[in-house]
C-alpha cells in the first residue's frame, strides 16, 4: 500500500484549519459495520479524493465525518479536536459542510430559499456569504425565485453546493457530484469544484469518475471492502498499474 459569523456560534478560524485526520475508523449502520480501520488525512486546503468500487464505503466514510452514521471505533478529529461522536449540527458549527448525493435540494423551495436554509443556525441570513455564492453560481441568481425542484440536475447540484457554501467551511464534504449529470456538465462542475478549493476551501470528494477526480486533486485515496487499499497523489494513482487494472478500467 502506498500510503462576523463567530458572534452566531459559527467556527473561529485557527491555524490549524482544515485538517481532517481519520485513524483506524469502524463505522456503519445499526449492527452493519461497513468500514473497518479506515486512515485518512485532508491537510489545509487540499482537494482530496476518495475512490473505489461500489459498496467500498465510500459514502460512509463522508457520512461518518459528518455524523451520520453508527460510530463503531477509532477517531475523527478536525482543527486538532475530536468529532467522532458529535451530531450534524455541532459539526456544521466546526467548518465542514456536506452536500449529500441524493434528495439534495429542498424541491418545493425557491433556490433563494434553499441557499437560506445553508445559514439556518446562524440569526440572520449573510447577505455578503449569499452574493458570494450568486457570483460563483450566476444562473442561480436568475432563477432565485424558481423551484429548486423545477431546476435541471446540474442546477440542482449547483444549488446544493451553494447552500453548503453559506457558511464558508474549512471543509466541503462532496458524495458523487457528477452523478446523473449529462457528460457535458461534468467538466463544468469539476472545474465550478477547483474554484472552490483554489479559494481556500479544502475538499473531500466521493466520485465515481474516478479517472477525473485523481487527475484534478491533491492526493487520492482507493478503498475497498471498507479498508484502504492505497493512497498517493492523484498522479501517482493514475500512473500505478495495479490501481489502473483493478479500480480505473485499466
Amino acid at each position: 500500500m502506498t500510503t462576523n459569523q463567530k458572534d452566531q456560534g459559527v467556527h473561529d478560524r485557527s491555524e490549524h484549519d482544515g485538517q481532517l485526520i481519520i485513524e483506524d475508523l469502524g463505522a456503519g449502520y445499526g449492527d452493519l459495520r461497513i468500514l473497518d480501520g479506515v486512515d485518512l488525512r485532508v491537510r489545509g486546503d487540499e482537494y482530496v479524493a476518495l475512490v473505489g468500487p461500489n459498496g467500498a464505503g465510500k459514502s460512509t466514510v463522508l457520512k461518518s465525518i459528518f455524523g451520520l452514521t453508527t460510530y463503531m471505533g477509532g477517531q475523527i478529529t478536525f482543527n486538532g479536536e475530536d468529532i467522532s461522536a458529535l451530531p450534524p449540527e455541532a459539526i456544521i458549527r466546526r467548518g465542514i459542510s456536506y452536500v449529500p448525493q441524493n434528495e439534495n435540494v429542498f424541491s418545493a423551495l425557491t433556490v433563494r430559499e434553499n441557499l437560506e436554509m445553508g445559514a439556518y443556525i446562524l440569526d440572520s441570513v449573510p447577505e455578503d456569504a449569499l452574493r458570494e455564492v450568486f457570483d460563483r453560481f450566476p444562473v442561480l441568481e436568475q432563477r432565485q425565485s424558481q423551484r429548486a425542484g423545477t431546476l435541471s440536475g446540474g442546477q440542482q447540484q449547483m444549488v446544493a453546493m451553494g447552500r453548503a457554501l453559506m457558511l464558508d467551511p474549512d471543509l466541503l464534504l462532496l458524495d458523487e457530484p457528477s452523478a446523473g449529470l449529462a457528460p457535458d456538465l461534468v467538466d463544468e462542475m469539476f472545474d465550478r469544484i477547483d474554484v472552490i478549493n483554489d479559494a481556500g476551501t479544502a475538499v473531500l470528494i466521493v466520485e465515481q469518475n474516478a479517472n477525473e477526480a485523481l487527475r484534478r486533486c491533491d492526493r487520492g485515496y482507493v478503498l475497498a471492502q471498507g479498508q484502504n487499499r492505497f493512497a498517493d497523489t492523484g498522479d501517482a494513482l493514475l500512473a500505478d498499474t495495479e490501481v489502473r487494472r483493478e479500480f480505473l478500467g485499466g
